[in-house]
């Protein structure tokens, strides 16, 4: 931790407070009978910042706080009968309530916040029996006297119920709020807020969160047991009734109440919870109920709570007066002067050592193996990139590098830099030099761009902070290091991301789609940061869907489908083999074909739609017509906006500019990618709810019934009553068609209908969808096998990084090469392309 002037001024206050508040109580200016309260308000304050500095940093919200409150009591009365030093009070109440605390947390954090909720609730219920029960040690119901505790150091005597224990009990909240300051700005924080919000990023930058959450609740309990010691002193008596559920409750009240998480916060929620009794007398309510009415308050107009709500003008004053004129407009690639162009780069030689290599790895969850008899090498100062389709174990295979399998089996062996990969957690592999980027950019949101390197540190120094601005500055983010991450756009977060990944030197770089969702700056930004970490001796694996800008650094491709290699070569020779192509492309047998004749009305039209999430592009300049009868194929790569075009197809999802109209009243239903079905409801159930959402009820319900029933298969037909988890992927598929086909829609949309299913059931789904469109039933196909959609549709689309790339008849000749050119590499001028397939397509009679 750094220490600057700021923070110690900051740190400082707290004693400054306590100290003026104990001259007022020695010159009298406070009344006698007041004392009491103030010195119960110093106490209340240590309790709720010991709940509110765990809920708001680790995330765990506990009801259990009123036991290790009662814990701290009775160890002073206990140590007061039988003559024990206050030494070993305090250190037997702190040291019993960590121990206890860390037990809880590390138990706790495997679970929700419901269930550390029930497990603190548990854990006060047995401790408050426990105090009725000892009645040797708490005197039951009837309580236990602190008469006094001697100091071992010769501090003197601290009487129960005296003057002295309200003036420890104020200095001993000073000192614990002067700690707090600088633990919120120390890296110990920033861990713990890392943990709580992406516990699966956290182990990849070496943070274990079922030990931090351990850890803050030691801390926490052990606070609060102190707290409890103070409250014997300060009262003189001590007895079950303070501790009971709803003081528990109180607690939580009151860290709302304050602001969860804040220093300032504490203080406010101690006088509340101090002065609550006197507030409810004023009023004539009893003092639930005025609690109740004070949180509901809170809750509807400050959320953040009453500190939070005062600090935000000042902080945002400040932090206009700290911001420089151009932070607002980060670096672009060629404004950075770390980053000039660099060559791509070229083949590593083959005599090179070996930094990882991967033997007969598999991956299963239980039945379904993800990955399936995976083996690579992979040498230092090599970039490796790892393609294929949706599905075909891209993600898995990263994950069981990153150790990030969860759940799942894994088989096979693994050596990273000679040392056997698999034995080591998570966590330890970031320490052997792994760094992993995901698919979308998982920051830490509650934590500022450098907080957000900074916690890959355990101790934090100031030369820790010089080496993370340097980093910063490196790709771009030194002008909003102060800012979260959630004010800044998609392409800024995807920086982040490597940025915490590139810290503290990883041998080895991970990055899961790391191109996905940025414009072609930011990807020629990205692919000089590769290039640059290949030159400074980082190895790296890269997946993508982005073929053309994965090539472009990458020294080997290896390709993957259903969990298995299926080739392997250089950039320039990979998308040759036959396999690799297949994978992408598809194969099909000519069985399934469209129906001749297509109607010339426009059911669905869409004209310059794009949509946008938070700044990431999912679709540009859209232009489709949908005409009745057709199958329209939507075409393309995992990634290329396909989802996002069913749901503005469908009319359930919004775009963000453009126009989407319909040719009169149009009914669409939307069978989503993943089928989506309600896993613990019967095949009829599924139906039914689909039904009742499109207002079907009665009579008609039940002849849409019959007749959706019988489009099923009879396998299926005679299981209306089975759970539709327990289908297999194809006929949760035939079941999810089925939903959307109940409300009798005049276009069915359905959204990758293949995925994940064997090639003979592939066919079988397909020669249903092909039945409907015999039958007049628009249909508008999204899928990721070209040839599949060249092979059942009127006319397909191809989409590429959210753009038509290509659109025309899959009859045209000349339209297959320009499908597959901009399936796999967009095309140089897409507009063209379409403008071209455009006056080749005519209606089908």
């Amino acid at each position: 931790m750094v220490f600057n002037r700021s923070l110690l001024a900051r740190a400082a206050l707290g004693p400054a407070a306590g100290a003026v508040l104990m001259a007022f109580m020695a010159s009298g200016a406070i009344p006698a009978y007041q004392m009491y309260s103030v010195g119960l308000a110093a106490v209340y304050t240590i309790v709720v910042l010991s709940v509110g500095l765990l809920a708001g940093w680790s995330g765990i919200w506990s009801v259990g706080h009123p036991a290790f409150f009662a814990i701290g009591a009775y160890f002073a009365a206990y140590g007061s009968g039988h003559d024990w030093p206050l030494e070993a009070v305090v250190l037997g109440a702190v040291a019993t309530g960590a121990a206890l605390g860390a037990f809880l947390g590390y138990a706790g954090a495997r679970f929700s916040v419901l269930y550390i909720a029930l497990l603190t609730l548990a854990f006060t219920t047995v401790t408050l029996e426990l105090v009725n029960r000892w009645s040797s040690v708490t005197g039951g119901d009837q309580g236990v006297p602190v008469i006094q505790l001697r100091s071992a150091l010769g501090l003197g005597t601290v009487l129960g119920g005296g003057a002295d224990a309200q003036y420890l009990a104020v200095g001993a909240a000073a000192v614990v709020l002067a700690l707090a300051v600088p633990a919120a700005a120390s890296g110990l924080r920033m861990r713990l807020v890392a943990a709580k919000s992406h516990p699966l990023a956290a182990r990849t930058i070496g943070i274990a969160p079922e030990a931090q959450s351990a850890l803050s609740f030691a801390v926490s309990g052990a606070c609060t047991c102190f707290a409890g010691v103070l409250l014997g002193l300060l009262t003189g008596f001590v007895s079950p009734d303070p501790f009971s559920l709803t003081f528990g409750i109180s607690l939580i009240a009151a860290c709302v109440l304050g602001g969860v998480g804040t220093v300032l916060g504490a203080v406010a929620g101690g006088i509340y919870l101090t002065w609550n009794p006197s507030l409810s007398s004023a009023v004539g309510l009893p003092q639930p109920v005025v609690q109740g009415l004070v949180l509901i308050a809170v809750l509807l107009f400050l959320p953040g709570g009453v500190v939070p709500f005062l600090a935000t003008p000042a902080r945002s004053v400040l932090r206009r007066m700290r911001r420089q004129p151009d932070a607002e407009v980060p670096p672009s690639a060629e404004e950075l002067p770390d980053l000039a162009p660099l060559e791509p780069p070229s083949r590593t030689p083959d005599d090179g050592p070996v930094l990882l290599h991967l033997e007969h790895v598999s991956v299963s969850y239980g039945g379904i193996k993800a990955l399936e008899d995976a083996s690579l090498s992979l040498r230092h100062n090599e970039i490796l990139a790892v393609i294929g389709p949706n599905g075909a174990g891209k993600t898995t295979l990263l994950n069981a590098l990153s150790g990030l399998t969860g759940n799942g089996r894994v088989s096979g062996s693994a050596e990273f830099d000679g040392r056997p990969l698999f034995r080591s957690r998570a966590t330890a592999r970031r320490r052997l030099g792994i760094g992993r980027t995901f698919q979308h950019a998982e920051v830490f949101s509650e934590l500022t761009v450098a907080e957000n390197v900074l916690c890959t540190r355990r101790r934090i120094t100031a030369q820790d902070r010089a080496e993370v601005a340097r980093l910063l500055h490196s790709v771009g983010l030194a002008d909003v290091a102060d800012r979260r991450p959630g004010e800044l756009p998609f392409g800024l977060q995807k920086r982040l991301d490597l940025a915490r990944a590139m810290a503290e030197d990883p041998q080895l770089l991970i990055l899961d789609e790391p191109f996905g969702g940025l414009d072609a700056g930011e990807r020629a930004l990205l692919a000089r940061h590769i290039r640059r970490l290949h030159a400074d001796g980082t190895a790296v694996v890269v997946i993508d869907h982005v073929l053309d800008d994965l090539f472009s650094v990458a020294h080997r491709v290896l390709a993957f489908d259903f969990g298995r290699t299926i080739g392997e070569g250089s950039p320039d020779t990979v998308l040759q083999d036959p396999k690799v192509r297949s994978s992408y492309l598809g194969t099909v047998d000519g069985r399934t074909r469209p129906p001749e004749h297509v109607g010339e009305r426009s059911m669905i039209r869409l004209h310059g739609v794009g949509h946008t999430y938070g700044g990431v592009v999912a679709l540009r300049d859209i232009d489709l017509d949908v005409r009745q009868g057709a199958v329209l194929g939507i075409a393309g790569a995992n990634g290329a906006g396909k989802s996002t075009l069913a749901g503005i197809l469908h009319g359930s999802l919004t775009p963000t500019r453009g126009d989407r109209g319909t040719g009169g009243a149009v009914r669409t239903s939307l069978a989503p990618e993943g089928r989506a079905l309600f896993k613990t409801l019967s095949l009829r159930e599924n139906l039914e709810v689909a039904a009742y959402a499109a207002g079907i009820t009665g009579a008609p319900l039940r002849e849409r019934l019959e007749e959706t029933v019988q489009w099923l298969p009879s396998r299926l037909r005679d299981r209306m009553s089975a759970s539709a988890g327990g289908l297999s992927g194809g006929e949760q598929q035939m079941l999810a068609i089925a939903r959307a086909l109940i409300v009798e829609p005049d276009v069915l949309i359905v959204d990758e209908p293949a995925l994940g299913l064997a090639p003979a059931l592939v066919d079988e789904v397909y020669d249903r969808l092909a039945g409907l469109a015999h039958d007049g039933l628009t249909v508008v196909l999204l899928e990721q096998l070209l040839s599949r959609a060249m092979s059942v549709c009127h006319e397909v689309a191809v989409l590429h990084e959210g753009v038509v790339a290509a659109r025309g008849r899959p009859g045209d000749p000349a339209f297959a090469a320009m499908a597959e050119a901009a399936y796999f590499g967009g095309g140089q001028d897409a507009a063209a392309t379409t403008a071209a397939a455009d006056a080749r397509i005519s209606p089908v009679k």
